[in-house]
């Protein structure tokens, strides 16, 4: 793709970033070689903003191993080695991983994301497809996965989360902020939200659930232990726990809020090992401990 100083113009780029442009390109350049030369002269938040402006691209990039401050790159990467970045990695198609994947500042990858190892991102992480990381998941900042959450270990992040797909996770789940997932929500360990954790569709925690504030599914909520909020807690079918399920004071539990009463018997059934305190719809099948 050549790009003019034409082109370049009528996206209407800010004043210094236009100068620099005209004196390192008067007569215009190709895409990937622009977007190399603003991250070589500091200039990163002029590159995302390049891709921005001009998308991503089909080429792919193959490399044994990736250790540098910042890259912004067009197209598809895959790693054969670790990654090591120091602030920024945007990639405008998808990147693969054959080992693991550090980042010091921001990771934003317009496809999808797979890393055979750890994923680490000391602030946001944003992948537009899915997101898969054999090992565990770590970020500092905010998480945003339009697709599917598929982790091998356990999830830590530091403030919200959201997930456009489903999401199964081989370990424990910490979010510091509010949990959206707009499917399915799978957990082989425990769950814990300091904000409210919500779910499209159903949520099944091997472990135990902990939310500081409201936890609402658009289907069932079972878990193996207890399940606890602060706030309300809410199932559009059944509701499970292996031991308690207890609401914030003041608020209730709700069960087979999106079925009819006649069928709650059958589809919107409770049970815990002891009847929950304000449990206001469904049906109480009884103790699980029995």
């Amino acid at each position: 793709m050549d790009i003019s100083r034409q082109f370049v113009r009528q996206k209407q780029p800010c004043a210094e970033g236009f100068r620099w442009f005209l004196r390192h390109f008067e007569r215009g350049s190709d895409y990937q070689p622009l977007l190399d030369a603003l991250v070589d002269a500091g200039r990163v938040s002029d590159a995302c903003w390049l891709m921005d402006q001009f998308g991503p691209t089909k080429s792919v990039l193959e490399v044994d191993a990736l250790d540098v401050d910042a890259m912004v790159f067009a197209g598809s990467l895959h790693v054969r080695g670790p990654i090591d970045i120091g602030t920024v990695l945007r990639v405008g198609g998808s990147l693969r991983a054959d080992s693991g994947l550090r980042v010091g500042r921001r990771v934003e990858i317009g496809e999808n994301l797979w890393a055979a190892g750890n994923i680490l991102a000391m602030g946001k992480l944003k992948v537009d497809g899915d997101v898969r990381a054999d090992w565990s998941l770590l970020v500092e900042e905010s998480l945003d996965c339009g697709g599917d959450l598929r982790v091998g270990r356990d999830i830590e992040v530091g403030a919200g989360c959201r997930v456009g797909g489903q999401t199964a996770v081989g370990g424990d789940v910490s979010v510091g902020g509010n949990m959206e997932c707009l499917s399915h929500l799978r957990i082989r360990g425990g769950l814990k939200v300091r904000g409210n954790a919500w779910a499209g569709q159903g949520i099944e925690v091997r472990e135990g659930i902990a939310v500081r504030d409201h936890l609402e599914a658009c289907w069932g909520i079972v878990a193996g232990e207890s399940i606890t909020a602060g706030g309300a807690i809410k199932a559009g079918e059944s509701l499970e726990a292996g031991e308690f399920i207890t609401a914030g004071e003041g608020y209730g539990i709700y069960a087979g809020l999106n079925v009819p009463v006649d069928v709650w018997e059958a589809s919107a059934w409770v049970r815990a090992r002891a009847l929950p305190s304000r449990l206001l719809s469904g049906h109480w099948r009884g103790s699980s401990a029995s």
